[in-house]
C-alpha cells in the first residue's frame, strides 16, 4: 500500500511541500519532485518502482527515436507493442490463461503476478507522449528528468487523472507557485480528502456489506441501497482523488484539466462520458477513436468505433468479465443515442420534458451499469438488478439488513452526497459569502477527516487497483 493517509498528511507533503517552496530554481524544485515521487511510490511497491523507472526511460527513448525520420514508424510500432504488451502481462496474463483454460483445449498454468499500482495511468500517460511527439504535437524531450518528472509526478501518479504532456510541458520548465495558488490547491486537496473520507468511505460500508450479504437477504430495499451506495461511493472516491491530484498540483505550481464535470446531472450517456473520467474518455478519443476514423466514415463505422472503444475502455479496468461487460453496454446505450438521439426544439414544454426523461433515462442506466461493475460476478450483476426491479417480497432478514444500513449518519451522508452531485456549488460561489464559508468548511472538513482517519482502518481508493 501507498503512505499512511495520516503519514501522507503529517510529515510527506508538509515537508515536501515547504521545500518545494524554499528551494531556489526549477532544476532544485524538479529533482525534489522526482525524488519525492519515487519515494511516495516505493513505500508502497518497493520493487515495482524499478518497473516504472524503466517505463519513464524507455518512452524517453522512443520519443528521442520517433522524432528522427528514419526512425519514426518502426520507433513507434515498438513503442506500442512494449507499452501495451506492459499492461498484458502485469494485468491481463492471468485473466487470459483462465480465458484459454476455460476453452478446454490446452491448459495452461495461471501466473500470479501482483498488479502495480497506478500501472494503467503511468503507461498511458508514457504512451501519449510518445505518440504525441510522433504527430508533431510536442517536441521530443531531451531531458530525461523532465520525462520521468512527468511519469512519476506523485499526485496523479496512482490514480489519475490522465495528463498529457503537451499540457504541462511548460510548467515542468518553468512555473511559479504563488500564496494564493497554494491557498486554493490546498483547499482543493482537503475538498477531494473530504469526498473520500466522510462520504465515500461511508457509502462503501453499507455497499460492501449489502453486496456480500447472502442472496436471501437481498429484495428491492436492499439492492436500490447497495446500488445507489455504490453510485455514490465510486464517484466521491474517484473525483475525490482527482481533487486531491489537482489540488496538490496547483500547490506545486501545475494545473491540470479537471477530470469529473458533475457526470450525475448528464442528460444522456453520450452527455455522461463528456462528464465522467474525462482524462480517460479524452485519451481513448484521442488516440484510438479519432485513429478508426471517428464519426468520418458513416453512422455504421462510427457505432461500430464506439463500440472497439467501450470495449478497450471496460477492458481497461481491469482483468474481469464484469468490466467488460460494463464497457460494452455503455456501447450499447451510445449506439441507440446515436440512432434515436429525440432531439427536441429548445425552450418548449415538450423539450422540458424530455430534458427530465432525459436525466431520469441516464441516472437508470448508470446505477445499473455500476451494478454489473460492482458486483463480483455477472450472474451476482444480474441477480442484483433483477431484485432492483422486481424483488417485491419482504422476509425478515431483508428488511433488517436494510434496516441496518439506515443509520443517522448514513442518511445525512446521503443527503449531502445527492446536493454535492449536483453543481450546486456553482450556484455558491456567486455569493458573497461563499469565500469565508468556503474556508470555514475546509478547515472543519480538514478536522473531521483527520479524526476519521485516526481511528479507522486503511481504505484504499477504488481506483488504485487500475
Amino acid at each position: 500500500m501507498v503512505f499512511s493517509s495520516i503519514t501522507f498528511l503529517s510529515i510527506f507533503l508538509p515537508v515536501v511541500f515547504l521545500l518545494h517552496w524554499m528551494l531556489p530554481g526549477i532544476r532544485l524544485k524538479n529533482a525534489l519532485l522526482i525524488v519525492a515521487s519515487l519515494v511516495f511510490y516505493a513505500y508502497g511497491e518497493p520493487v515495482y518502482v524499478l518497473l516504472m523507472l524503466a517505463s519513464a526511460l524507455m518512452n524517453y527513448g522512443f520519443g528521442l527515436a520517433v522524432s528522427r525520420p528514419r526512425l519514426r514508424k518502426p520507433a513507434l510500432a515498438l513503442a506500442v507493442a512494449l507499452n501495451i504488451g506492459l499492461l498484458v502481462v502485469f494485468k491481463y496474463a492471468g485473466f487470459l490463461a483462465e480465458l484459454i483454460n476455460a476453452a478446454g483445449i490446452v491448459q495452461v498454468p495461471v501466473p500470479q503476478i501482483a498488479l502495480p499500482i497506478g500501472i494503467s495511468f503511468f503507461t498511458f500517460q508514457a504512451l501519449s507522449y510518445v505518440i504525441d511527439v510522433w504527430r508533431g504535437s510536442v517536441k521530443a524531450q531531451k531531458n530525461a528528468a523532465k520525462v520521468l518528472l512527468y511519469i512519476s509526478f506523485f499526485p496523479q501518479l496512482i490514480a489519475g487523472p490522465i495528463v498529457k504532456y503537451h499540457d504541462i510541458e511548460r510548467e515542468i520548465g518553468r512555473r511559479q507557485v504563488t500564496a494564493e495558488g497554494a491557498a486554493h490547491g490546498m483547499r482543493r486537496f482537503i475538498a477531494g480528502l473530504s469526498k473520500k473520507v466522510l462520504i465515500a468511505n461511508v457509502m462503501a460500508l453499507a455497499a460492501d456489506t449489502i453486496f456480500a450479504a447472502d442472496a436471501g437477504k437481498i429484495n428491492i430495499l436492499t439492492a436500490w441501497i447497495a446500488a445507489l451506495s455504490y453510485l455514490l461511493q465510486i464517484y466521491f472516491d474517484f473525483s475525490g482523488y482527482s481533487d486531491m491530484a489537482l489540488g496538490l498540483g496547483e500547490m506545486f505550481g501545475f494545473h491540470f484539466r479537471e477530470n469529473f464535470l458533475y457526470p450525475y446531472a448528464a442528460g444522456s450517456v453520450r452527455e455522461f462520458w463528456r462528464r465522467w473520467h474525462v482524462s480517460l474518455s479524452g485519451w481513448f478519443r484521442e488516440y484510438l477513436y479519432f485513429p478508426l476514423g471517428g464519426n468520418r466514415k458513416g453512422r455504421p463505422r462510427t457505432v461500430l468505433n464506439k463500440f472497439i472503444v467501450f470495449f478497450c475502455t471496460g477492458l481497461w479496468h481491469g482483468a474481469n468479465v464484469t468490466f467488460l461487460v460494463w464497457g460494452l453496454y455503455h456501447g450499447f446505450f451510445l449506439m441507440l443515442e446515436e440512432y434515436l438521439p429525440g432531439k427536441n426544439g429548445p425552450g418548449t414544454r415538450g423539450a422540458k420534458a424530455k430534458r427530465l426523461l432525459g436525466h431520469i433515462y441516464t441516472f437508470l442506466v448508470v446505477t445499473v451499469g455500476f451494478v454489473v461493475f460492482r458486483a463480483d460476478t455477472i450472474a451476482q450483476g444480474m441477480f442484483f438488478i433483477r431484485e432492483m426491479f422486481a424483488g417485491f417480497h419482504f422476509e425478515a432478514p431483508a428488511v433488517s439488513l436494510a434496516v441496518q444500513q439506515l443509520t443517522p449518519l448514513y442518511l445525512t451522508v446521503l443527503a449531502a452526497a445527492a446536493v454535492a452531485a449536483m453543481p450546486v456549488k456553482r450556484l455558491l460561489e456567486r455569493r458573497k459569502c461563499y469565500e469565508p464559508l468556503a474556508w470555514a468548511g475546509s478547515l472543519a472538513g480538514l478536522a473531521l477527516c483527520i479524526l476519521n482517519l485516526s481511528g479507522s482502518t486503511y481504505n484504499p481508493f477504488i481506483y488504485f487497483r487500475f
